[in-house]
């Protein structure tokens, strides 16, 4: 295979062809980004509504994005109406106290509960046809390390993590065989009735150190964690208001603890640039919006998550709505940063974490430099690393 082996739900490209398929498969595209306003492009003004002739292909695509982004609502509103019949109640009272206040599954870095029928649906190939998404490698990873895959940038869902690592809609295993991945998520994720299994199936887990520490020490091929992996969206919520189309403000300049988790367990560390992933959705500018700005941060500071005020296109028109832009998504994986382990947090150098991290931010800045042309040529502005 190629240096620069890509893989999605369409098979595999070079880079070029990938960019023209890209465009090609997104002719029904909505309103102009700011990138394209910014180039000149003049904006259509009213609702567009989706013709009634699109292929089923399509519509079906369409129907696994509204479900997916819908997953968590439909998951509770089937508990609620469960809650509503007494008949279920002497299941879901032991099932709620459980879920609340005994179960470890999303921490114990136990994988029992991952189901790879699932996560190789062909629904998850129409999903990523969508986008279209792609994943792209630019080198090997041996079987024999355990890495942490830092995905970047969070945007508002996540689309693109989401594709690469918790399904195999573009094709995870073939690109790195041997590996074993788990995409991370918020730990309160999983104290949400029936959405729980759904995610544990999927093969996500906590985000917790706990969890992070079980799953890159425990399993693999010899029983310490080797061959596996995790995903972290090293933003976190922090990052998706900063999720404009045409940019790419990353928020990593104090964010090191995946650094000082990679040198405890002796994981290396592998920067993810999901180019495209801002463009999914439009967001309210916070330099513009100064006081829902900071709302939104003290939301954040109080709950744990943030609300970013994002609209896209909707299900019938391409101009009002929650569904993600269908808009090209590329992740490219980059090279492996090779941790020297030290167990004993106490023993772990400050300046050898800060010498990792810079290394770490050097590659992301190189996979921006290389790829940019090919996947980000509408941008408005270049990479930023902020606080």
């Amino acid at each position: 295979m190629s240096h620069n082996q890509t893989h999605g739900g369409l098979g595999m490209h070079s880079p070029g062809s990938l960019n023209m398929d890209s465009r090609n498969n997104s002719s029904d595209n909505t309103l102009p980004s700011p990138s394209q306003q910014h180039r000149g492009i003049p904006e259509r003004r009213g609702i567009r509504w989706a013709p009634l002739n699109i292929g089923l292909e399509r519509r079906l695509q369409t129907f696994v994005v509204l479900c997916h982004t819908l997953t968590i609502a439909i998951f509770l509103t089937t508990f609620f109406f469960m809650c509503a019949m007494p008949l279920f109640w002497p299941l879901l009272l032991p099932y709620l106290v459980y879920i609340s206040l005994f179960s470890t599954a999303a921490t114990s870095g136990n994988l029992s509960g991952r189901s790879q029928t699932l996560r190789s649906s062909r629904i998850w190939s129409l999903y990523a046809s969508y986008f279209p998404a792609r994943l792209h490698r630019t080198e090997c990873l041996p079987p024999t390390r355990k890495y942490i895959f830092g995905y970047h940038p969070h945007g508002i869902i996540s689309h693109g993590a989401f594709a690469a690592f918790a399904t195999e809609a573009l094709g995870f295993s073939q690109l790195f065989p041997g590996i074993t991945n788990t995409l991370l998520t918020l730990d309160s994720n999983f104290r949400i009735p029936f959405y729980r299994e759904y995610a544990m199936a999927m093969g996500l887990a906590s985000v917790s150190r706990e969890s992070c520490e079980n799953l890159l020490t425990k399993g693999g091929t010899d029983g310490k964690g080797m061959g596996r992996a995790i995903t972290i969206v090293v933003g976190g919520a922090r990052e998706s208001l900063d999720a404009q189309p045409g940019s790419l403000r990353l928020v990593l300049k104090r964010r090191k603890g995946f650094v000082k988790l990679a040198i405890r367990t002796g994981a290396d560390l592998v920067p993810v640039l999901g180019f495209g992933e801002n463009e999914l959705y439009e967001q309210v500018n916070s330099e513009q919006h100064p006081i829902i700005h900071k709302f939104q941060m003290l939301v954040k500071k109080t709950m744990g998550f943030t609300i970013p005020l994002f609209h896209a296109r909707g299900v019938f028109n391409y101009d009002v709505g929650l569904m993600p832009y269908r808009r090209p998504l590329n992740i490219v994986v980059g090279r492996p940063i090779r941790v020297v382990q030290h167990q004993d947090k106490n023993d772990i150098d400050d300046n050898y974490v800060d010498e990792l991290h810079a290394k770490y931010v050097q590659e992301l800045q190189r996979l921006w430099e290389e790829w940019r042309d090919i996947f980000a040529v509408g941008r408005t502005s270049e990479l930023e690393i902020v606080a």
